[in-house]
């Protein structure tokens, strides 16, 4: 089993651009379906764990979920697997773009990945919509934050903090 949660992790650490967002469908693919380690709700419960606690959210992820799977041998494997590729390859990157960061071909390569990373991250929000906007007061919850935070440039941290007030308030 520790193999496993590292291999899987390992993996969606290779295959992700664009930082712990755009990595949460590869997330939610393995644990919840590939793997069945987790419902689609448990993970949804990680994901938000993840933002509220400090670091990244893949690493946060990573650790909850081999932690339930494995206990803490399992959390180390998960956690290991995801930063391994990442921290290997970047070491790699960082040595070849900075030799080679003036070169069209590699600027080029960065505008084309851009763009991806964009939809890579609107997939994840679209993926915990259908879980997470489960009646008329998280949408209204929903709807009021992203206003804030994208309409009225609010601090998206003090955002968070006021819906969850809200929440402990309108759920408890």
């Amino acid at each position: 089993m520790l193999l496993r949660l590292f291999f899987t992790f390992a993996k969606i650490g290779a295959f992700s651009f664009g930082g712990g967002y755009a990595m949460i469908p590869l997330i939610s693919h393995e644990v919840v379906n590939s793997n069945g380690w987790l419902t689609m709700s448990e993970f949804i419960d990680v994901v938000a764990l993840s933002q509220a606690t400090p670091g990244p959210i893949a690493i946060n992820s990573a650790t909850y979920i081999g932690y339930k799977v494995a206990g803490f041998w399992g959390s180390v494997a998960a956690t290991s697997g995801v930063v391994a590729p990442s921290f290997t390859i970047m070491l790699i990157l960082g040595f070849l773009f900075y030799k080679y960061r003036d070169v069209a071909l590699v600027k080029d390569i960065f505008r084309g990945i851009r763009p991806v990373v964009v939809v890579l991250i609107v997939a994840a929000a679209l993926s915990v919509v259908p879980s997470t906007l489960t009646g008329l007061v998280p949408g209204v919850i929903a709807a009021v934050s992203a206003a804030l935070i994208l309409g009225l440039r609010k601090d998206p941290v003090m955002v968070l903090l006021a819906a969850g007030a809200l929440g402990l308030i309108l759920y408890l």
